[in-house]
């Protein structure tokens, strides 16, 4: 690995490093030095989100740190290695093509965390790729990733963008390059178990899941079954963030077993999106070309995701084949019943409910099912249940029809309307990252480097459950002429 340390203007001091993943054996990474940027500049800071990560990099070097031109002190870049499962086919060896983890740092809760840049240049996994990022993934992802943390769901976050000052070639031409920082509590993805899987590495397959287990899932530790724990665990923390996927309309778009975070946040946007009008089958990846990770197949892509990785640690959860697969396949099997009562919880909520009756789930989704024949608007519906919510619909009679149960229903709870009223209105945001919103920032910054927009929407969506009738523009839907009907990965 290179020397960074050899001058103090190359190893500036931005916080305490505490790199556990580089002293992991050689099989689980590649070092990987950053490719420095010809005219790095900044484009965005998140400096509340460093405060929280303790970091402190001197304000004159922020835009070479986070292009790469200069590595932190204490820092040990390196490339994950892992493997996964693209649209249903396994491909062995993946990896950090485009991603270099520049290490970890424990925040000011004590909770360690990545710090990664990506497009930061070619890596020993970049196969033929460049190792680039182009600006308007890197601004959408910005966008999105903090959008999410916003709505309260797990997700990594955007620390830093920076322009590179170079152009980089992608099918629609050259366009500017940049490289997002990103943080998280942990890069290890299913593939990662994969990757050892496919070798038949039972010991680093077992390291990989202790080390896990220490940074993720302590709990399992006190576990009969440790590793089942483990199992038991991932599946829980990804059956909640699928159920609050949807209660927002939010589409992964690529949810393959190389972006699924073990730790259970969301990870890699690149063709997501968030919906509009209601419609269960709705596709924005343009990579999506049969709708395999559509809005509504996500639970059931979790369900296939967490079954391959219950496959890779088959040998930890017994010495008995047979045994083992009995184990793993309980908890997949009960993945969907588990996804439904964390989804039931959050649609109660939406609906202003603060007890339980069989019939919610029936109301839940004889809801969806008018929003859909009426082409309504998924935030808003919801936004406005309290208010002009049936203006969102064609026939607006068929929401006063659905609404005549929904007030029976409310009519059995004791509490006042405006109890109620901040209930829903904590959980059902005025504001998302509409897709024509984010499409018309990314271009004036890509085609005028002008940010304004990318600003205005970024400080918007950070109080995604606040009226801000001043910004009212970024919380309609988009007329007909501004539609955005495909999303693109960028890579």
């Amino acid at each position: 690995m290179a020397d960074y340390a050899s001058s103090e203007r190359l190893a500036p001091n931005i916080g305490s490093f505490a790199n556990s993943y580089a002293r992991l054996p050689a099989q689980f990474y590649a070092s990987a030095v950053p490719t420095p940027a010809p005219e790095p500049r900044l484009i965005k800071f998140n400096h509340a989100l460093a405060r929280e990560l303790g970091l402190t990099p001197p304000a004159d070097d922020l835009a070479a740190i986070f292009a790469g031109n200069l590595v932190p002190a204490g820092a040990e870049p390196l490339a994950m290695a892992y493997a996964g499962h693209q649209f249903g086919g396994f491909v062995p060896q993946l990896g950090d093509g485009r991603a270099i983890l520049l290490g970890e740092v424990i925040d000011t809760q004590g909770q360690r965390r990545d710090i990664q840049l990506k497009g930061a240049g070619r890596t020993p996994f970049s196969r033929r790729g460049d190792g680039c990022a182009a600006l308007g993934p890197v601004l959408r992802e910005y966008l999105i990733s903090e959008a999410m943390h916003a709505l309260g769901i797990p997700t990594t976050r955007a620390l830093a963008a920076v322009t590179t000052g170079q152009q980089i070639l992608r099918e629609e031409g050259l366009v500017p390059g940049a490289v997002l920082t990103r943080v998280a509590a942990s890069h290890v993805r299913v593939g990662t178990f994969q990757y050892f899987a496919a070798r038949g590495d039972e010991a680093s397959l077992r390291l990989l899941a202790d080390y896990v287990i220490n940074r993720c899932y302590p709990q399992a530790k006190a576990a009969e079954r440790p590793y089942l724990a483990l199992l038991q665990l991932v599946a829980a923390s990804q059956a909640k963030l699928i159920a609050q996927w949807l209660l927002v309309g939010f589409i992964h778009g690529v949810m393959n077993t190389d972006n699924m975070a073990i730790s259970g946040q969301t990870i890699d946007f690149g063709p997501c999106a968030f919906m509009d009008e209601y419609d269960p089958a709705t596709v924005y990846s343009a990579i999506d070309y049969y709708g395999r990770y559509a809005y509504a197949n996500q639970p059931r892509l979790a369900n296939w995701n967490l079954a391959r990785f219950a496959e890779a640690i088959l040998p930890l959860l017994d010495d008995d084949q047979d045994t083992a697969i009995a184990l793993g396949s309980e908890v997949i099997e009960g993945f969907q019943a588990q996804f439904a009562d964390f989804w039931l919880e959050g649609a109660r909520a939406k609906l202003g409910l603060f007890t339980a009756e069989d019939s919610d789930a029936a109301l839940m989704n004889d809801l969806l099912d008018t929003m859909h024949k009426n082409q309504a608007d998924f935030t808003l519906t919801f936004r406005h249940l309290n208010g002009d919510a049936r203006s969102q619909f064609i026939d607006p009679t068929a929401f006063d029809a659905w609404a005549q149960s929904w007030q029976v229903r409310l009519s059995r709870e004791t509490q006042s309307p405006a109890e109620r009223a901040a209930k829903m209105q904590a959980v059902n945001p005025a504001f998302i990252p509409r897709n024509h919103r984010v499409e018309q920032a990314l271009q004036a910054a890509i085609q005028h480097a002008d940010y304004s927009l990318f600003e205005e929407l970024l400080m918007v969506l950070a109080k995604p459950y606040r009226d801000q009738p001043e910004s009212a523009r970024y919380a309609t839907p988009p007329e007909l002429g501004e539609r955005v009907l495909h999303t693109f990965c960028g890579t």
